[in-house]
């Protein structure tokens, strides 16, 4: 049987599994036709660190370990020759799993399959950059990934194959992205003898339930502690570990990694003043209920427990924020 040519395209650490799937899969795994990744696309080398040296993304890092053919281009929209090299693989499909770059209609037809996405999230809820965080900030009871055929259209394509997990009270964006890669190697997998044969049609997303993902940024992690302990202690995992929620202590920045809510509980003090401070944690007053910050990170340190950082400081009666 002739092999199924695959081009990937990924480029951070959520898109490794993925890779890793398919190469996996080309040693064997029943069910799936032959496969050949035939290039993997990726975006080009950052400065990374203090020192600001460039840094191979992990995608590139996993494929040169097992001798694949790497594409860096620094776009694919505006450079003809860059699709032409693409179409020339003549691959049979491309996979594409948080590459960071936009794909022109003239890539998504160059394959004989088109391209595949796999998204982390239920679409339509959740389309764009961020669906991991978004769903954690918004409550949502569960997440998921979907493999989907992609369109001109953000996220807009139809969905071939979607897989749910339940988001559970103490998950953190590190733990949904972790998972959530994971899962959605597997989906690739099933989803990819449908894919090949053609016995897998897509199944259009519906208009009406679309919700959009916007991208992070760090304006949004100061914490307002006039919102609801329940509200923060979201925003605190959705943002574990980018971009961090943090809140000021008198001219300090604090970064909140890690927190306890009890929504009920009444208080009359200010929203932001720490009412209590001890070994298990610093019960902070919210909009509504009690927060309890249980490991923080002071400025030019790291991470640590409550109680070491209060080896260092006192904070009754403080306001933060």
């Amino acid at each position: 049987m002739k092999p199924l040519r695959i081009i990937f395209a990924g480029t951070p650490d959520f898109a490794v599994p993925s890779l890793a799937a398919l190469l996996e899969a080309v040693v064997a795994r029943p069910g799936l036709p032959p496969l050949e990744v035939v290039a993997v696309y990726t975006q080009p080398d950052r400065p990374a660190g203090r020192g600001r040296q460039l840094q191979a993304s992990p995608v590139k890092t996993l494929a040169l370990t097992h001798g694949l053919q790497v594409v860096q281009p620094e776009s694919l929209k505006k450079d003809p020759d860059a699709v032409a090299r693409l179409a020339a693989f003549d691959a049979d499909l491309m996979v594409v799993v948080a590459y960071g770059l936009l794909l022109p209609v003239s890539v998504l037809e160059a394959p004989r399959l088109g391209c595949v996405n796999v998204h982390a999230s239920l679409l339509p809820r959740w389309r764009g950059a961020a669906p991991i965080q978004r769903a954690l900030l918004a409550g949502d009871p569960e997440t998921g990934v979907c493999i989907m055929r992609m369109e001109a259209g953000l996220d807009t394509g139809p969905v071939y194959h979607r897989v749910a997990t339940p988001i559970g009270p103490r998950d953190t964006g590190a733990d949904l992205h972790d998972r959530l890669a994971a899962l959605g190697a597997r989906a690739l997998l099933d989803a990819l003898p449908g894919i090949a044969d053609g016995s897998l049609t897509p199944e259009p997303q519906a208009e009406d339930q679309v919700t959009y993902a916007h991208k992070l940024t760090k304006d949004e992690a100061i914490i307002d502690w006039h919102q609801p302990a329940e509200t923060i202690g979201r925003m605190i995992r959705a943002y574990n570990p980018w971009p961090v929620a943090q809140t000021s202590l008198d001219t300090e920045t604090l970064r909140v990694w890690e927190a306890d809510v009890d929504p009920e509980r009444a208080t009359d003090a200010p929203a932001g003043t720490v009412i209590a401070a001890g070994k298990s944690g610093i019960e902070v007053a919210a909009g509504r209920g009690v927060l309890r910050i249980v490991r923080l990170q002071p400025p030019g340190k790291r991470a640590m427990a409550v109680a070491d950082f209060l080896n260092a400081r006192s904070m009754d009666g403080v306001r933060l924020g």
